[in-house]
C-alpha cells in the first residue's frame, strides 16, 4: 500500500528532525573537549598535564593561605592568591609549568635529566601576562645537578627574571651585568641555604621571548656553579608572588631539548670534547692592571675558532685589549679569536690580553670556559 502524501510528509519531517538532532549531537561531542580543557587546581602541590607534554603545578610551599590556578591548553593563570608574606624573605609559592622532573613528577615523554655535554641545544619560548595589584616576579627556572636526580633540590638554580613588581630582589647580591643571548641583564649570585642561585634580571619588563636555555647553562659553568658533566633536570616558567597575584598568567610555553651532541671543533657548541688550560698573568698597580691570558688546547682535537667565557670581579672595567674580540668591558664577557689566532692545534697555545681599571681589592676571575667547556687554571 502506497502511503498518503500526509504520511510521506510526516516521515520526511521525522527524518529531518532526527538528522538535525544527530548533527547537533556530533557538534556537541566535537566541542566538548575544548570546554573541558581548563582544569582548576587548589591542592597545595596539585598538578596536571597539558598538551600531553608539560606539567602544570600549583606549588604553594611558603604560605597556608589559599591559592588556586587554572591550567589551560597553552599555559595557566592564577585564579586565587590570598594573603601575603614579607618581601624581604621567600615568596609564597611558585605556580609554574615545566619540562623535566620535579620531586619525582616527570613530564610525559621528557628526555630530562640530560647531561649538559650531550645537549646540542634547548630552545624554549614563553609568554607572560601581568597584573599591577600584586608583588611578584615572573621567573624562568633552570635546574642543574651533578647527578641525574629526579627528586629533591638540585645543586644550582638559574633564574631568569622577566619582570618584577614591588621591592623584591633575587637571592644574594648583584655581582655585575652581562649580555646573554643578545640581551643585557643584571646578574645576582647567592645561596638560599639549600642550593646556589644565579639570577639574571631584565632591566625592564619582558612579556615574551624565545631563547636557548644552554646560553644560561654556559653562564653557570663559566662562573664555577656547574660543570659540563652535570645534568639539566628541568626547565620551569611561572611566578613567585609575595602579595596577591590573581590574574597572573603564562599564556604560552614550549620547551625542547636536543641531546644529539655537538661537533667537538665547533666553537660555542655545548658538549664539545674541548679540553683546556688557562694561565692568567697580571701586572697590578693602584687602580689599574693588565692581564695576559694564555689558552692551551689540552685536548686531542684541533680548535677551529674559539670563545673563552669568564667573569671579571665586581669593580673591574676593561679599557683596552689585544689579540681577541671582547663581548663586553665588565661583568660576564666572552673573548673570541681574531683571524690570525683562530686555529689551535692539540697541545698548542694562543694568547690575548687587556688593560683595565679597578676599584677596591683586586681579584682574578674565578673560572674560565672554552667553547662551553670548563678549563683548568694554572
Amino acid at each position: 500500500m502506497r502511503p498518503s502524501r500526509h504520511h510521506a510528509r510526516r516521515t520526511r519531517s521525522l527524518f529531518a528532525v532526527l538528522l538535525t538532532t544527530l548533527v547537533s549531537l556530533a557538534a556537541l561531542l566535537t566541542t566538548a573537549p575544548a570546554a573541558q580543557a581548563d582544569t582548576t587546581i587548589c591542592e597545595q602541590f596539585g598538578s596536571t598535564t597539558i598538551q600531553g607534554r608539560y606539567v602544570v603545578q600549583n606549588n604553594r610551599w611558603g604560605t597556608n593561605d589559599p591559592q588556586c590556578i587554572t591550567a589551560t591548553d597553552s599555559g595557566f593563570r592564577i585564579t586565587q592568591a590570598d594573603g601575603s608574606v614579607p618581601t624581604n624573605g621567600a615568596p609564597k609559592s611558585y605556580p609554574s609549568l615545566y619540562n623535566g622532573c620535579h620531586y619525582t613528577n616527570c613530564s610525559p615523554g621528557t628526555n630530562l635529566p640530560a647531561r649538559l655535554s650531550t645537549i646540542a641545544g634547548a630552545p624554549t619560548s614563553i609568554s607572560y601576562s601581568y597584573v599591577n595589584n600584586a608583588v611578584y616576579d615572573a621567573a624562568y627556572d633552570i635546574w642543574l645537578d651533578p647527578t641525574p636526580r629526579t627528586d629533591g633540590v638540585n645543586r644550582t638554580e638559574i633564574m631568569i627574571w622577566f619582570n618584577k613588581v614591588g621591592s623584591v630582589q633575587p637571592v644574594g647580591s648583584q655581582v655585575g651585568t652581562a649580555t646573554v643571548a643578545g640581551r643585557q641583564w643584571q646578574v645576582w649570585s647567592g645561596n638560599n641555604g639549600s642550593n646556589d642561585v644565579l639570577s639574571f634580571v631584565a632591566p625592564s619588563a619582558m612579556t615574551s621571548w624565545t631563547f636557548d636555555v644552554m646560553d644560561f647553562a654556559r653562564q653557570a659553568v663559566s662562573r664555577g656553579l656547574a660543570q659540563n658533566t652535570w645534568y639539566l633536570t628541568s626547565v620551569q616558567a611561572g611566578f613567585e608572588p609575595w602579595q596577591a597575584g590573581a590574574g597572573l598568567a603564562v599564556t604560552s610555553f614550549s620547551s625542547t631539548v636536543d641531546t644529539g651532541g655537538g661537533n667537538p671543533g665547533d666553537p660555542g657548541t655545548p658538549g664539545g670534547s674541548t679540553a683546556c688550560k688557562v694561565t692568567y698573568a697580571t701586572n697590578v698597580w693602584q687602580g689599574g692592571f693588565t692581564a695576559d691570558v694564555t689558552v692551551t688546547n689540552t685536548g686531542s682535537t684541533p680548535l677551529n675558532g674559539w670563545s673563552l667565557a669568564f667573569t671579571l670581579p665586581a669593580g673591574q672595567q676593561i679599557t683596552g685589549n689585544w689579540n681577541a674580540g671582547l663581548s663586553a668591558s665588565s661583568g660576564t664577557l666572552t673573548a673570541s679569536n681574531v683571524a690570525h689566532n683562530a686555529q689551535v692545534a692539540p697541545g698548542g697555545q694562543t694568547s690575548f690580553g687587556f688593560q683595565g681599571a679597578y676599584a677596591g681589592t683586586f681579584a682574578k676571575p674565578a673560572g674560565f670556559s672554552l667553547n662551553g667547556t670548563a678549563c683548568t687554571t694554572a
